[in-house]
């Protein structure tokens, strides 16, 4: 079992993945603020290289092998960012990548993994079990496993997303964070913590998904069947044995949004700030505007997690179609 990471870690994280990340901006909006009573400070993380903050943790995992396993290669299981996310950290470390990926998962992330060089295995996401088929072909072909959420350098490399933004901002009275398997919330967390102690941090799931939330609550990783919600990047069944424990212990509460919430927010974004984020994207944001988090009066980070969206589909939730 592998050692759950620290503050440190997401240190040594940020110097490895300097250069090949890029520092994305912290955008304000004087609308969103009015609408919430609150200063809001977005993480735009749908700015980030693959368009999701998915790339930081990739980029530190593959960083941290050693050259004989970076030519042996790696493989990994996603719906997506964390797909893309693999898929260029390996094409820019030198390391054969293979990723097992839903039949269903958006088009255009597949077809993007695809372009950046790595091979693509198919799997029914509600009939298979994804983290079989990764440990199968690992074994098959010596590759590096490197899981979407539940792994130390992943988890750390998620962290320097908050580390950047508070960094940015100064002390923050609130942290929202989307949470699946928990990588980025757990990151974020360790980050609050070091850098802005009496930050309050709070992990939003869709109403549909809310394993975290009754695990949070009840003491205990509690397991879902995969959640059918716009927010294909919290489809996850689960928490991570290294992320619960970050979570339950640095994490003030766990909440959830609807998906026409979801909704919402991207139109929001698209209309007021010029911007194109994915559903996952703004669970926190959504937490915020829906009042699912009391965020009045206070200074609050809210990471927007990705922009990886079908543009039709895109067009069609904002334009008022049907979730």
């Amino acid at each position: 079992m592998l050692n759950a990471p620290d503050y440190a870690a997401v240190v040594r994280a940020a110097e490895r993945i300097a250069g090949m990340a890029h520092r994305t901006p912290v955008m304000t909006s004087r609308t969103a603020d009015a609408r919430t009573g609150a200063s809001l400070f977005f993480k735009c993380e749908n700015f980030q290289r693959v368009g999701a903050f998915k790339f930081r943790g990739a980029t530190n995992a593959l960083a941290a092998l050693d050259d004989a396993q970076r030519r042996r290669g790696v493989v990994a299981f996603s719906s997506g960012n964390h797909a893309q996310a693999i898929a260029l950290a390996g094409r820019l470390q030198g390391a054969p990548v293979t990723i097992v990926m839903p039949r269903d998962a958006p088009s255009a992330k597949v077809a993007a993994t695809r372009g950046y060089g790595a091979e693509v295995v198919l799997y029914d996401r509600y009939a298979d079990d994804r983290e079989a088929i990764g440990r199968a072909l690992a074994e098959a072909g010596g590759l590096a496993l490197i899981p979407p959420f539940d792994h130390p350098d992943v988890i750390a490399g998620q962290g320097t997303a908050a580390k950047e933004l508070i960094e940015d901002t100064g002390p923050l009275d609130l942290l929202l964070v989307c949470l699946g398997g928990g990588g980025l919330l757990a990151g974020s967390a360790l980050c609050a913590e070091a850098l802005s102690p009496g930050c309050a941090v709070y992990g939003v799931e869709p109403e549909a998904g809310n394993d975290g939330q009754r695990s949070f609550r009840s003491g205990e990783i509690v397991s879902i069947a995969v959640p059918r919600t716009l927010a294909d990047g919290a489809q996850t069944q689960a928490l991570g044995r290294l992320t619960f424990p970050i979570i339950r212990r640095l994490v003030t509460d766990v909440v959830t949004v609807s998906d026409a919430a979801l909704v919402d927010a991207m139109r929001f974004f698209a209309e007021r700030m010029r911007m194109v984020v994915e559903p996952t994207g703004c669970l926190a944001a959504a937490a915020a505007f829906t009042g699912a988090v009391d965020v009045r009066g206070k200074r609050v980070g809210v990471v927007l997690s990705g922009g990886n969206v079908d543009l039709a589909r895109f067009a069609e939730l904002i334009g008022g179609g049907t979730a």
